[in-house]
């Protein structure tokens, strides 16, 4: 009897503090708005002193790039310049080589292509003056630094100068032929010689002979022209099946921005149910670019308008209602890949409901501490109802840089507590993933490294983590990248993707010569559904050397399956391979349609976004263009979908105790197709680690035209919501705890 008296006691104090813990959630939100109408914040002083502080803290990093940055700044150049100016005739031939062969390449990043070939050819013309002097692998650079020079100037007179929406997309058709031939034809030659020279099957062989044949595309004279013992064969051009053709539309849209290497979010920011697009460059001498969308299809840029004026510079950027007000707002990513120079703020940008953003980042405690960094997430970690963020950082040698997890405390802002956490990570972050493998409604953490193994963060509950990756055999590839957990199978259990960084050009010549090729290959975690996972892409198809940054998934034919693409490239200038996308065939295997559906683009593939950009009911791919080297610039491009017979509905999820972004949310969808019943799962997020897709989800239905039940899981309350018989070809509005479903428009 006293034990039964005791239960009582232990059940009453129980169910108290979970009432106390469900008021103290409520008390934290913010009034619920209408999906038609936003919330307006009137600006605080103290928000206006934190935006002009980071507008300043912005204007002073611009000043000192020119200095400071190693990709942006031209110290080099103007070191070099002068170490030429003095050199006389005593100037031995080898410092003279070396001092121009760096000055060229240097003048090349900078864009002045005229001056990086002229010294790139004063150091070529120097090397039978220096034969024995220097090593034999920096003459093979040399001439295939040549090489490349006059591959970049080629693009810059073509496919910058005399753009069409098919420029540089592999293979080149004829309207992207090179009119001006004068690039191609220098490149050529050089390629030619290394081949000659070069240890045959050695990397620069490899190198060489892709571009060389890259080169004789853009004339149009591959394959009939090029060498047949250096042919790279037919059959690498062409998909393992067919598909329709994605044509790119950004131009005719004008969201072709020219910029370098940045981030895109595609969601709602102004709450009419239309989809608008946000941009960032990398480059600290440019501001953010907003498109809204409008009802006739079109964008209007609204980035002076928005405030974002002097808010420079970004590599990615995650979107999320952090203050759960009903309005998006964005985090803005910055300092990867410049180590001690990268100590550079992120931005918190609160929308503000009236078209205007606030850089509230100082305001909230989130800018005190600044670390290099490209990756971030959004995860309510703790099931209080509100957003967390986890901000993964770049630790390399000389540079430590802890990786930090801001518990959201609502009004009095972010708290670091990465440490009590246990999540530090302390290697060189470059991908980062929310997702509750185990199914215990606690988002688990995945990290990406580059060059260490990677990280499984599982949630414990109790506002620490531990690591389980060795354990559970997810810590590879080594040298990481772009990483996401999604469901590939439709079985309901959250699998890993993470990919590897290393396949360059060199590798993808040799594969597809059909010859040897040395890399490290992507990995494909399966989730068994025991709380472990198994590694199945070679299995599943997915084999090919590849070298991805900004990447993502989506279902572009409506089957219910997630595909992915990856934008891939790095920050040399002859890393000219294409993009890639992969279909997923009913989560047993993928195809690699790149070239039958025209999305092998050759220029540095950033972020990527899927986004119903038309309203059509079919996902389209935007994906932000141009490299880390300000002569490295390109357009941004939006792939519009072909359409399939198949269909699909629209769903948008707004939680009331639940943070209002619905993140971590679960959705499953029962349909009937062909006489077969089959189960279609989606979790709530923005997709990849590079590039954010809209939280409201589009999902394939295949050939069923209605959903026969719809189930809505939601984490913070352990409660699920049921609906039935829904017509696909729809967008509808789930909101929290409601059992009406409303109908925003036909797609």
């Amino acid at each position: 009897m006293f034990y039964y008296r005791i239960l009582r006691v232990i059940l009453v104090i129980f169910f108290l503090n979970s009432c106390s813990n469900q008021k103290e959630i409520e008390s934290k939100r913010k009034e619920p708005s209408s999906s038609s109408l936003s919330v307006i914040i009137n600006k605080s002083p103290e928000d206006k002193v934190s935006h002009e502080k980071m507008i300043e803290t912005l204007s002073e990093i611009k000043k000192s790039t020119n200095d400071k940055n190693k990709y942006l700044g031209d110290r080099r150049a103007r070191q070099v310049r002068d170490i030429i100016n003095k050199a006389d005739s005593q100037t031995p031939d080898e410092k003279k080589w070396f001092h121009h062969r760096i000055l060229g390449w240097a003048e090349l990043n900078l864009g002045n292509e005229e001056e990086g070939i002229k010294h790139l050819k004063s150091a070529y013309d120097l090397l039978p003056n220096v034969k024995g002097k220097v090593e034999e692998k920096r003459v093979f650079e040399n001439i295939f630094m040549l090489g490349v020079a006059w591959m970049r100037r080629g693009e810059t007179q073509n496919c910058c100068s005399q753009f069409t929406p098919e420029s540089c997309i592999i293979p080149i058709s004829s309207s992207a032929i090179h009119l001006n031939e004068e690039g191609s034809r220098n490149a050529i030659q050089y390629f030619n010689e290394l081949l000659t020279k070069a240890p045959d099957k050695s990397a620069w062989y490899y190198r060489s002979k892709w571009l060389l044949n890259v080169a004789y595309m853009t004339l149009g004279e591959y394959p009939e022209k090029v060498p047949l013992e250096h042919l790279i064969p037919e059959s690498a051009f062409e998909s393992e099946e067919p598909y329709p053709v994605f044509k790119n539309k950004a131009s005719e849209l004008g969201l072709d921005s020219f910029n370098l290497s940045g981030g895109v979010v595609i969601d709602d920011f102004n709450n009419d149910n239309l989809l608008d697009v946000f941009t960032t460059s990398w480059s600290s001498f440019t501001s953010p670019k907003y498109f809204l969308g409008k009802k006739d299809g079109s964008f209007q840029e609204s980035s002076k308008a928005g405030g974002l004026e002097g808010m420079y510079g970004g590599l990615n950027i995650e979107s999320a209602d952090y203050n759960n007000d009903g309005n998006l707002d964005l985090y803005i990513l910055r300092g990867a890949w410049l180590e001690e120079a990268g100590d550079m703020p992120n931005s918190l940008l609160r929308n503000n409901g009236d078209g205007t953003f606030t850089d509230v980042s100082y305001k909230l405690g989130l800018a005190d501490v600044n670390r290099p960094t490209q990756t971030a997430g959004w995860a309510d970690f703790d099931n209080d109802g509100d957003l967390d963020l986890f901000v993964g950082n770049e630790t390399t040698p000389g540079t430590t840089a802890p990786c930090q997890l801001f518990r959201n405390d609502g009004d009095n802002g972010f708290i670091d507590i990465a440490i009590s956490a246990g999540v530090t990570n302390d290697r060189f972050t470059k991908g980062i993933s929310w997702g509750d493998y185990n199914n215990d409604r606690f988002p688990d953490l995945y990290v990406s490294n580059f060059r260490g193994k990677n990280r499984l963060y599982k949630n414990n509950g109790n506002g620490t983590f531990t690591d389980v990756a060795e354990e559970l055999s997810v810590s590879n590839p080594i040298s990481s990248f772009p990483a996401w957990f999604w469901d590939f199978d439709n079985d309901g259990n959250l699998d890993i993707f993470v990919a590897s960084y290393s396949g360059n050009i060199e590798q993808l010549a040799a594969y597809k010569s059909n010859e040897p090729a040395e890399f490290e290959k992507l990995c494909l975690y399966q989730n068994n559904g025991k709380g472990g996972f198994v590694e199945i892409a070679g299995k599943v198809g997915l084999n090919d050397p590849v070298l991805p940054m900004g990447s993502n998934f989506g279902d572009i034919n409506n089957d219910g399956y997630l595909d992915f693409y990856l934008g891939t490239g790095d920050p040399g200038y002859g890393s000219l391979m294409p993009n890639l996308m992969y279909l997923n065939k009913g989560g047993k295997q993928f195809v690699d349609v790149t070239m039958a559906s025209r999305l092998g683009h050759l220029q540095k593939g950033h972020a990527v976004a899927f986004a119903d950009l038309d309203n059509d009911g079919d996902l389209d791919l935007f994906e932000q263009l141009g490299g880390a080297y300000p002569g490295d610039g390109y357009r941004d491009a939006l792939f519009e979908n072909p359409g399939s017979d198949n269909s699909s509905i629209s769903i948008k999820i707004i939680g009331e105790t639940t943070n209002t972004s619905a993140i971590g949310v679960k959705i499953k969808i029962d349909i009937t197709e062909n006489g077969a019943n089959r189960s279609i799962y989606r979790h709530v997020n923005s997709g990849g680690s590079f590039g954010a897709n809209p939280l409201r989800q589009c999902i394939g239905t295949g050939k069923a035209k209605v959903i026969n039940t719809m189930e809505v899981y939601w984490p913070t309350t352990d409660k699920v919501q049921r609906f039935y018989n829904i017509k696909a070809g729809t967008m509808i509005e789930v909101r929290e705890g409601s059992d009406d479903l409303r109908f925003i428009g036909i797609n």
